[in-house]
């Protein structure tokens, strides 16, 4: 009797350690992330600045994040479909987006989208820099001071490339155009990829975009810089020169670069992704890259993040009707 009271006890036993073992480890299961790739939505098309930023970033987060970020191009709609993908997708931590300000501050004050400010967990920043606005070499003005007195004697004729209706180089652009008394048509196109090829190809008379995408051209001599839309030089193209030298340090703009996901996203997994991406961001390598683009590593909290972007879309809002550009 004695016997099989202790081998009922032992099975009691056993059964416990095996109930709490089990436990601890599908608790472990659950806490360890990432288990599989990140995937990384990027709403523009390949070859543009927020494209080659997100592939130098994914490159450089594997060994801070212990698995590969995949990069996955969303283009479309000045950026919206990949910010309306982003939006809806499982808050698990496994789908981020690479953005930049234009489909989340500046295009929502002139379309109708699908998704708001809330829709979002807001990861940081990891990069600002200055938009460029550049011509082919063989462009009859030489200056920009002959490029302006040029575009004042022709109204209307000159057209730029850009990212959009209401996007970054539409508003950027506009602001210093009407500064500079001169008057140029838009050509929108899908991201700076698209929009430096437009110029190549004799499509456009002007780039606006990011500076990486022009860079290589500027150095090979076939893309002529006109000016940047930050009030400081840039030690890429230390000669181009911004809004401060054209006489209206009040027109800067910078495009910033961010990391976000869908609203729900655990809050521990938010810490794991917010380590690595600081850490990343932060290396020497990437630092460098970026600094030769003609950007600079810039990282904030989410929750900075998210204030900048609130506070961008009620001054953009302000500019948009100041530029006459009506919501529709």
């Amino acid at each position: 009797m004695k016997q099989k009271k202790k081998i009922y006890i032992g099975c009691v036993i056993l059964l416990v350690l095996s109930f709490f073992l089990i436990n601890v480890n599908l608790i472990n299961a659950a806490e360890m992330f990432p288990t599989r790739p990140v995937e990384l939505i990027v709403p523009a098309p390949p070859g543009g600045g927020t494209d080659i930023m997100a592939r130098i970033l994914s490159e450089a987060i594997e060994p801070f994040l212990g698995q590969k970020m995949v990069v996955i191009n969303k283009p479309g709609g000045s950026g919206t479909i990949g910010l309306s993908i982003i939006a809806q997708a499982k808050p698990d931590g496994y789908t981020l987006g690479c953005l930049w300000n234009s489909p989340l501050t500046m295009v929502p004050n002139m379309l109708k989208v699908s998704f708001t400010p809330d829709d979002y967990t807001y990861i940081t920043t990891v990069a600002k820099g200055p938009m460029i606005f550049c011509v082919r070499s063989e462009f009859p003005a030489k200056t920009p001071q002959e490029f302006f007195e040029y575009a004042r004697k022709n109204p209307g004729k000159l057209t730029y490339a850009g990212d959009g209706v209401g996007n970054i180089v539409h508003f950027s652009g506009e602001r210093v155009f009407h500064a500079m008394n001169v008057k140029l048509r838009l050509v929108p196109y899908g991201g700076a990829g698209e929009s430096i090829k437009a110029l190549l190809g004799g499509h456009v008379d002007v780039y606006g975009g990011t500076v990486p995408p022009a860079l290589p051209h500027i150095k090979a001599g076939t893309v002529r810089p006109l000016f940047i839309t930050t009030k400081e030089r840039i030690e890429a193209l230390p000669d181009v020169i911004g809004v401060e030298d054209l006489g209206h340090p009040q027109v800067e703009t910078y495009i910033w670069r961010g990391i976000l996901g869908p609203k729900g996203i655990p809050i521990d997994r938010i810490g794991i992704i917010d380590k690595a991406v600081r850490q990343a961001a932060q290396t020497e390598k990437v630092k460098d890259q970026l600094k030769k683009l003609g950007e600079m590593t810039w990282v904030i909290s989410g929750k900075q993040f998210e204030e900048q972007v609130r506070q961008e879309i009620t001054a953009m809002a302000t500019i948009a009707k100041q530029l006459g550009l009506s919501p529709k």
